[in-house]
Formats: structure tokens, sequence, C-alpha cells
């Protein structure tokens, strides 16, 4: 991604496979808890994360998906400097991303149009209300 050329399905099976089994590791280590970020940009992507509650019912998985626009995001990609995620990139990610469907139960979407303040109030209000439901269930 830094040379600019986007990766493929097969870039990251591996890489998915190795964040989920290290999230694993940790909590089999004594973590009450595991915050995972990656651009699970499709649902088979986040998948190989939900393979982890199918090993051990205990760990429950909540995804975080952060609605933009393209061009919202293309806007504040121009005013990073030394960022190696370029407009090209901004657009390949939208070409591969697939929107998380109403089926995936999982995921607390956020609209992240709004000032960051906002943004990170809701994500961490919807975090903690899914957690807590998750916990109460039997």
């Amino acid at each position: 991604m830094r040379n600019g050329i986007p990766l493929t399905d097969a870039d990251r099976w591996d890489w998915l496979t190795a964040l989920r089994e290290e999230s694993i590791k940790r909590l089999n280590s004594g973590s009450n808890g595991v915050v995972l970020t990656c651009s699970a940009l499709k649902r088979k992507y986040r998948d190989v994360i939900r393979v982890a509650g199918y090993y051990d019912h205990r760990i429950q998985i909540h995804f975080v998906f952060l609605d933009a626009s393209e061009e919202l995001l293309l806007a504040r990609v121009a005013q990073r400097q030394n960022h190696y995620m370029g407009a090209n990139m901004v657009h390949s990610q939208f070409e591969t991303l697939e929107r998380p469907l109403a089926d995936e139960k999982d995921v607390i979407t956020i609209d992240v149009s709004r000032p960051i303040e906002e943004v990170e109030r809701e994500a961490l209000s919807n975090v903690l209300e899914a957690i807590t439901k998750s916990q109460d269930k039997p």
C-alpha cells in the first residue's frame, strides 16, 4: 500500500488470520478485551475475524463501520501531509468495500461526516451498549 498498490484478497488472508490469532492469544492470557483496528472492507474479511467467536463462545465480536462518502475521505486525505494513503488508494478502497448488510448484526455503523468529538461519543456509546448486551446474553 505504501507503494500505491492496492492489496489483493491473497495479500489479506494471512494478515487477517494473524490479527485474529493474536487477539485470541491476548484474551487467553488474561486481557479483559481486545480492540482490533483494521480495514475489513469485505464481508469475507469480517468473517475471518468472526471465526474467533466460533472457536470460543466467550468471545464476542463487534465491528464499528466508519461510514463516509468517498468524496469526504478524499477531502480528508488531501489535508494530510506525508501520509501513504493517496487519492488513488482511497478510490481502490471504495472499489473493494462491501458495506455491511442488515444481517451482519455485529456491525455498528457510525456516520463520520460529523465533527470527530461527536463521532467518538457515538462510537463509544454504541460499543459500550453492544458489550453490555452481549454480556447479558445467557
